[in-house]
């Protein structure tokens, strides 16, 4: 539970039956249920906080219970959005191979199948949520520790970490501008050429820093 939220829970009684604590919950994904598909179907700045509230059928003055601005609002959906795509990707790759491409070639088709077949939560992940420059950033630094723990599966510990951390987030770096133009033309392009060519490209950097 948020900060917000866990302070608003502190405050109430049941009603109807249900505890504040859950009727807090219950709004507040509400909110979140609706400002994903808002945003994943509207460009961010043309989604207010009005719209939000009218979509979850909640007042402001809940929304600022849990949300501070809409910006907030969006730091949260991105975050929970990128937990789910990491986790279906993670969930996708084998526990052991024994090469890099055994390990990475179906996680990255099922990178490519989860966005295609969740438009929205794409549109959220990889298009509005970045437009925030500082989550942007650490967004992939997120990504990047989630292949470095990966290649863990089969790799071994690199020579010089620095060099190793610092190629992996300029890896995930180019792999998201790369799945940026595929959601810009309407993922148009069959996911499975996309994901070998992406696998291939991070096979081509990874065979200079795996040991």
């Amino acid at each position: 539970m948020d900060e917000r939220t866990a302070l608003v829970t502190r405050r109430g009684e049941n009603y109807g039956g249900r505890s504040r604590e859950e009727r807090a919950t219950e709004r507040r994904e509400r909110i979140l249920t609706s400002a994903l598909h808002l945003f994943g179907t509207r460009d961010y700045d043309d989604v207010t906080v009005a719209d939000v509230c009218a979509a979850a059928r909640v007042s402001k003055r809940y929304f600022y219970e849990h949300f501070e601005d809409r910006p907030a609002l969006v730091r949260a959906l991105h975050r929970e959005q990128n937990r789910w795509l990491l986790e279906g990707v993670a969930a996708a790759a084998p526990e052991t191979r024994d090469s890099l491409d055994g390990m990475l070639r179906p996680a990255v088709h099922r990178l490519l199948e989860l966005l295609r077949a969740n438009p929205e939560r794409a549109q959220v992940i990889y298009i509005n949520a970045p437009r925030m420059e500082t989550r942007r950033r650490g967004v992939l630094r997120e990504d990047a520790q989630f292949l470095g723990d990966l290649l863990r599966r089969v790799s071994g510990h690199p020579t010089d970490q620095l060099r190793y951390e610092r190629m992996l987030l300029a890896l995930v770096a180019g792999l998201s501008e790369v799945i940026i133009d595929w959601l810009s033309r309407d993922m148009s392009e069959e996911p499975g050429p996309l994901a070998d060519h992406l696998t291939d490209y991070c096979l081509a950097i990874l065979d200079l820093l795996v040991p």
